[in-house]
C-alpha cells in the first residue's frame, strides 16, 4: 500500500515539475516586433505608459533607416521622412500618440521631428542645419534634443509651443540633452565644461544647468531621468577608466551599479519613481552586450537569466533601452534566434499576475496546484511565474495558503 502511495506522489510531483516547466514565465511574456516589409534590423528605444506603443528604427541593406511606430493590433508602421530616406524615432508620449526623433530632409540634413496622428513636424533648428530629438514630455507637449547654432556648435534644446530654447553648457561650447521629466521641467543629457570634458547635466529653468560630475574619471553622459525629475541615470567613466553605469540623486550624488562581473556599463531608462534602472552590461568574458535591470533591493541582474524561460532557441536580449513609467514593460533590441535577425526590437512584460491558486491555469486548484507551491517554497525573485501566487516576489506561506483556501475550486 504504501509503495502505491509513495508511487502516486512521485508521480504527483513529476507533473508538478512538468507544469512548473511549461507554466514558468506564465505571467510575464516577451514579443518579437520583427521589422517592417524589406527591413533587416530593428531596435526599439522608447515605449508608453501602458506598454501598447513601442517605437524605434528600422534597416534595410542599404543601410537606410525608418522610424516606427508598432501596436499589437496594427504592428509596425513606418512613420516616413521629412523629404529624405532616413529616420529614427527615439522617444514616445506616455499614451503613444506622440512620437520624437530625427529624420532627413529633401537636403538630406538631420532635422527633429514630432509625429502626431499621422503628421511629421519639423522642430527646425538653432541657426544651423542639424538637430534632433531625443525625448518628450509625457502629454508630448515638450521636446528635448540637440540642435546645430549658427556657430556650428551642437546645443542641447528644449523646445515647447514652436520655440526651441538653448539650454547652454558647462563652460564649453557643446552640449545635447537626452531625456525630460514627466512634466518638462528637467532636462538631462551631456555638456562639455570649460576644458572640453564631456559631463553629465540635469538642467531647470531656475538652476540652469548642473554638472553631475563622474565616477573618479573624465566623462560622464546622463541618458534618464524619473517623472519628477530627482533621479538621473546614465554613465561614466571610473579613475580606472572603466565607464559603468551610475545612478544620481541630489542626496546620495552617483552611484556606480556595477557590471556583473565585467568592466563596461551603461543606464538608459529609469522608472518614473526612480527605483528600477534598465540598460546593458558588457561580462567578464568580454562578450557583446547583455540587457539588465537594477534595483536597490537586487542590484543588477541580467535579464537574460531572470527571464530565460521566455527566451528560446539560444536567443539573447543585447540592449534594455528604455522602461514604462510602472517599470513593468522593458524594451530594446535582442539577437532572436528563430528569425536569424542579430538585431530585433523586443517587448517584454515583466509583470506578475495574482490569482486564486490555479497555477498551472487549467481551471483547476488541485494537487498539481498544492505541489508546484510547495515544490517552489523559499524561491525569491521577481521571475517566479504563478507560484508565485499574489506577486510578492517570494513563495510563501501566503501563497500556499491561497492554494489551500481555494482548494477544489473550478473542478
Amino acid at each position: 500500500m504504501m509503495q502505491v502511495v509513495h508511487s502516486r506522489f512521485n508521480a504527483l510531483l513529476s507533473a508538478c515539475v512538468l507544469s512548473l516547466i511549461a507554466t514558468a514565465g506564465w505571467s510575464q511574456s516577451l514579443t518579437w516586433l520583427g521589422t517592417l516589409p524589406g527591413y533587416y534590423r530593428s531596435s526599439a528605444n522608447g515605449v508608453s505608459a501602458d506598454g501598447s506603443v513601442v517605437v524605434g528604427r528600422d534597416e534595410n541593406a542599404a543601410g537606410q533607416t525608418r522610424a516606427f511606430r508598432w501596436t499589437a493590433s496594427g504592428g509596425m508602421q513606418d512613420l516616413g521622412t521629412l523629404g529624405g530616406n532616413l529616420s529614427v524615432a527615439l522617444g514616445v508620449s506616455a499614451d503613444g500618440s506622440v512620437v520624437v526623433g530625427w529624420a532627413n530632409n529633401a537636403a538630406g540634413q538631420w532635422r527633429a521631428f514630432r509625429w502626431e496622428n499621422g503628421v511629421m513636424q519639423d522642430l527646425g533648428t538653432l541657426g544651423g542645419n542639424v538637430s534632433a530629438a531625443h525625448g518628450v514630455s509625457a502629454d508630448g507637449s515638450v521636446v528635448v534634443g540637440w540642435a546645430r547654432n549658427a556657430a556650428g556648435q551642437d546645443r542641447a534644446f528644449r523646445w515647447q509651443n514652436g520655440v526651441m530654447q538653448d539650454l547652454g553648457a558647462l563652460g564649453g561650447n557643446e552640449s545635447r540633452a537626452h531625456a525630460v521629466s514627466a512634466d518638462g521641467r528637467v532636462v538631462v543629457g551631456m555638456a562639455r565644461n570649460a576644458a572640453g570634458q564631456w559631463r553629465a547635466f540635469r538642467w531647470t529653468a531656475s538652476g540652469g544647468m548642473q554638472d553631475l560630475g563622474t565616477l573618479g574619471g573624465d566623462r560622464s553622459e546622463a541618458w534618464g531621468v524619473s517623472a519628477d525629475g530627482s533621479v538621473v541615470v546614465g554613465w561614466a567613466r571610473n579613475a580606472a577608466g572603466q565607464e559603468l553605469a551610475f545612478r544620481w540623486t541630489a542626496s546620495g550624488g552617483m552611484q556606480d551599479l556595477g557590471a556583473l562581473g565585467g568592466n563596461q556599463s551603461a543606464a538608459r531608462g529609469v522608472s518614473a519613481d526612480g527605483r528600477v534602472v534598465v540598460g546593458w552590461y558588457r561580462n567578464a568574458a568580454g562578450e557583446r552586450w547583455r540587457a539588465f535591470r537594477w534595483t536597490a533591493s537586487g542590484g543588477m541582474e541580467d535579464l537574460n537569466t531572470s527571464y530565460a524561460s521566455l527566451l528560446t532557441n539560444g536567443s539573447v536580449l543585447w540592449v534594455a533601452y528604455a522602461i514604462s513609467p510602472d517599470g513593468r514593460y522593458i524594451v530594446g533590441w535582442c539577437y532572436n534566434a528563430a528569425t536569424g535577425r542579430n538585431d530585433e526590437a523586443f517587448l517584454l512584460d515583466t509583470r506578475c499576475t495574482t490569482h486564486n491558486g490555479d497555477v498551472d491555469a487549467n481551471g483547476c486548484v488541485d494537487d498539481t496546484d498544492l505541489l508546484a507551491v510547495l515544490f517552489a517554497f523559499g524561491q525569491r525573485g521577481s521571475n517566479l511565474g504563478r507560484v508565485d501566487v499574489n506577486c510578492d516576489a517570494a513563495v510563501d506561506d501566503a501563497d500556499l495558503l491561497t492554494v489551500l483556501f481555494n482548494f477544489g475550486s473550478g473542478c
